[in-house]
């Protein structure tokens, strides 16, 4: 990934968040929703926003939802506060990496507490 790339995504990833929290009031779109982070395709078309929702399953499907129908709007928003040739299209998708992390973290405390009854 080259460095324009990187900061380009850093970029999206300020501005997408900024738009999100201060011009949306979808209330379908939960208000523990975090942008983790922007990947733009090496064409810069699109943009995919990976997010990280707190909330039931429930909640996080209908966040991301909400948000993709909500994607032209975003893109027109944003690209009033970036200045770029051809904005990317934005595609949302549900980020899982905290949820995945907090059940590895479960398995190895369940792991250390089974050494430690074995030990004694």
């Amino acid at each position: 990934m080259s460095k324009r790339t990187k900061r380009l995504n850093s970029l999206l990833k300020q501005v997408i968040n900024e738009v999100v929290r201060q011009e949306i009031s979808n209330p379908r779109i939960s208000e523990l929703l975090t942008i983790a982070q922007v990947d733009v395709t090496k064409n810069l078309k699109t943009a995919r926003v990976y997010v990280s929702v707190i909330g039931s399953d429930q909640e996080r499907l209908q966040t991301v939802d909400a948000l993709q129908k909500s994607s032209k709007f975003i893109s027109s928003m944003a690209s009033k506060k970036v200045v770029l040739r051809y904005f990317p299209s934005l595609e949302f998708i549900l980020d899982t990496t905290v949820d995945k992390q907090m059940e590895i973290a479960l398995l190895l405390e369940k792991i250390d507490k089974e050494k430690q009854s074995r030990n004694r």
